[in-house]
């Protein structure tokens, strides 16, 4: 839902709400709820940005005027997909882990339909970003995918996922992060298109790897 939900909040009120959201997040990171609130209440300004580029560009203006829903009833069609495609990989990548495109929290603090939109296909986009990225969605898997999203948005909320994110790290995991997928993100970030211009449903029945090269898409590095 984007529309119908959304609460307009004071200056005071959203900086209550984001520092919440981000103490209550930090305590328990699985709140996606609360992951929204902080995205929503810190990242006005880099969204409206997202928001310039999209315009800007062919692709992002037809997601903007169609809207296209993450959701079952539209991407549903990708299961039945020849195993090569995308949209199978993102099926296989959905279906193992048990996901639905239904459970993203609905946008509440954005002040204009087009913002509630482009907040909502960040939301929406991520599991296509582990899809293409061939990212798991373990605490290093997603902490990395911060890395790149906050490359690609500018979002305080990936940054503090990051954050977050590594204090959370055993040792082990400290250090195979940082030899390996932090290096591995700042560049695949840095690299690949704009991918919130991306209208990845179009790109469904095509080869994976040619999606890829595409978008100029680094897969995240096999680690021994």
């Amino acid at each position: 839902m984007i529309e119908g939900g959304r609460v307009r909040l004071k200056t005071w009120q959203q900086a209550a709400v984001a520092l919440g959201s981000a103490v209550g997040a930090l305590l328990d990171p699985r709140r996606a709820d609360l992951i929204a609130a902080l995205g929503e209440t810190t990242g006005k300004p880099a969204f409206e940005r997202v928001l310039q580029r999209m315009k800007s560009c062919p692709e992002g203006r037809a997601v903007l005027l169609e809207r296209p829903r993450v959701v079952s009833a539209k991407v549903g069609h990708a299961w039945d997909m020849p195993t090569n495609t995308f949209g199978a990989a993102y099926a296989r990548f959905m279906g193992s882990r048990n996901f639905s495109p239904d459970d993203r929290p609905p946008v509440r603090f954005m002040d204009t339909d087009e913002l509630a939109y482009v907040t909502m296909r960040a939301r929406e986009v991520h599991d296509f970003w582990h899809t293409l990225f061939d990212l798991p969605t373990n605490l290093i898997g997603e902490t990395a995918l911060k890395v790149i999203e906050f490359e690609q948005m500018h979002l305080p909320m990936c940054l503090l996922s990051v954050v977050g994110g590594t204090a959370r790290f055993s040792d082990k995991q400290r250090k195979l992060f940082y030899q390996h997928y932090f290096p591995w993100a700042i560049r695949a970030g840095m690299r690949c298109t704009d991918l919130m211009c991306v209208y990845y449903e179009r790109h469904f029945h095509e080869d994976l790897e040619d999606v890829r090269r595409k978008l100029q898409i680094i897969p995240a590095p096999i680690v021994p």
